[in-house]
């Protein structure tokens, strides 16, 4: 089976033409790896030179490059963490969906870089590890962003993710996790899910690939909250918050979890993304981009 390389930065370039976005040169992106524990790493992606002025966290058996587009469109100084037991990150002490050991470490991973009252934005499973961070440690987070997540999220309306995320152990090549990942993702591009697979499944030594997520145990959409009373999370957050939802099939927040996020937090902004699933940084990732850069005033 041949080798495929991979080079992590080689692609943005897809993302800018396939959206629309100047690209007269490379960003400045690079690779970090932090320190949380004793022999535990949490890895992210550096965009710009700069103390980043957001952090980024992506959903369940994701990865930080899922933001790529989002990061281009906003073109600051920002931060997109691969959460424990995801993409380049170590494994979760408390395994695949502890959200509150998520917190922790990306916490940890947060002052160890010196970064400290910072917007912190994240989608699906990473909004509710930037909800309980925003709890857990209030001085490290000045706004708090929910991409079409809410503490009403329940297995039942998760069901289609775990579904994809429940999938073979292994695949024998890379056509075989592309034509999974356009299965369940009818909408968008064949070359934008190739590249996304690329980034989030790794090649093992006979060939066969696997999800880099399922190298550390359990599926990722299994997400722990218990006993944490995430509502009771969001009542205590006090600083301004965004839920950006998406109003097309695939979304697992409802009309219902929109107005008790609203009657917990009565000045939220609320965002809705006509025409995209779950998954709004890949679907209509112009429109977070702007949802994003209007919350935090630019």
């Amino acid at each position: 089976m041949p080798r495929i390389q991979y080079d992590e930065f080689s692609m943005l370039h897809e993302n800018a033409e396939e959206w629309g976005i100047p690209y007269s040169a490379p960003p400045v992106v690079a690779r970090i790896e932090v320190p949380v524990t004793p022999g535990r790493r949490i890895s992210a992606l550096r965009w710009g030179t700069v103390a980043p002025q957001l952090v980024l966290l992506h959903g369940g058996a994701q990865n930080a490059h899922t933001f790529d587009t989002v990061a281009l469109a906003l073109s600051g100084p920002l931060l997109a963490v691969d959460l424990p037991g995801h993409g380049h990150s170590d494994a979760a002490p408390g395994g695949m969906g502890d959200v509150a050991g998520y917190a922790r470490d990306v916490g940890a991973m947060l002052g160890a870089l010196g970064i400290a009252h910072v917007p912190v934005v994240g989608m699906s499973l990473g909004g509710m590890v930037a909800l309980l961070l925003a709890t857990a440690i209030p001085d490290a987070v000045s706004r708090l962003g929910l991409v079409d997540v809410t503490p009403g999220l329940n297995p039942e309306k998760a069901r289609h993710i775990t579904e994809f995320v429940q999938g073979p152990a292994s695949f024998p090549d890379l056509d075989a996790l592309v034509a999974r990942a356009m299965a369940f993702n009818p909408t968008r591009s064949e070359r934008s899910l190739r590249r996304g697979v690329l980034h989030n499944a790794v090649q093992q030594d006979d060939g066969t690939w696997v999800w880099r997520h399922q190298r550390h145990g359990a599926p990722a959409a299994t997400v722990t909250l218990e006993p944490v009373d995430a509502w009771a999370a969001l009542s205590a957050v006090s600083v301004p918050v965004l839920l950006v939802r998406a109003m097309g099939e695939g979304s697992v927040v409802d009309d219902a979890d929109e107005a008790e996020l609203l009657r917990r937090q009565p000045s939220a902004t609320v965002v809705h993304v006509e025409g995209s699933g779950h998954s709004i940084q890949g679907d209509r990732p112009l429109e977070l981009a702007r949802a994003i850069g209007s919350f935090l005033g630019r």
